[in-house]
């Protein structure tokens, strides 16, 4: 009986490098974008291969060019970050782009960082800010610690406190324990916290409950 694409990804997951990239590696030259994807991610980690950004990023390329979300995202962070490939910040922006209009959160948190930047595309506080949000409603910690920190400093949106201990409060919740990311949430929390009554804190509550 054939091995099947799910038998490789059951191999990778229990350290059988091998056998997941012999399964692999043909479904991939036979134009398959997730094994596409999946052989660019062993060559990235060194996993059955000898680690080679170069190579990776060409099987990102090839699944990204068939609208693979996933391949769009790890592209445009290779251009973004001159791994493996010519940095090219206008590069990583269209791929961030491409991704992130599939609905992919954290390529749309890496394009709203470019127009925050100025990085391939123009400066946009406004633009950043529409991105973060569509990050931020899928659940994504770190766009919404950037959300809450624009309203918190009316940037691409106006100042709104309640909005800004709203986003911190979520994303402190959602932020995996003892990580840098929620400790900041917790602190920019409290300290908009400290600007606000005791009725506008309850609003933010509210806001940040449903």
């Amino acid at each position: 009986m054939a091995e099947s694409f799910a038998d490789a990804s059951d191999a990778y997951n229990c350290g059988d490098d091998e056998r997941a990239l012999r399964i692999w590696r043909p479904l991939a030259d036979q134009g398959d974008a997730s094994a596409q994807f999946n052989v660019g991610q062993m060559y990235a980690k060194g996993r059955s291969v000898s680690q080679d950004i170069a190579e990776a990023v060409k099987w990102y390329r090839k699944a990204a060019n068939q609208g693979l979300a996933t391949a769009q995202f790890n592209l445009g962070t290779r251009l973004a970050q001159g791994e493996g490939i010519q940095q090219d910040f206008a590069e990583a922006a269209k791929w961030y782009r491409r991704a992130a209009d599939q609905g992919d959160a954290v390529a749309q948190l890496g394009l709203g960082v470019m127009y925050i930047e100025g990085r391939g595309v123009p400066k946009d506080f406004t633009e950043a800010a529409t991105w973060y949000r569509k990050a931020a409603d899928q659940g994504l910690a770190s766009a919404q610690l950037w959300l809450g920190g624009m309203y918190a400093n009316g940037q691409g949106v106006s100042r709104d406190d309640e909005q800004a201990y709203r986003w911190f409060d979520l994303a402190a919740k959602l932020a995996p324990l003892e990580t840098e990311e929620r400790k900041q949430a917790l602190c920019y929390r409290d300290i908009v916290a400290a600007r606000m009554d005791s009725t506008q804190i309850a609003d933010a509550q509210k806001l940040a409950r449903e």
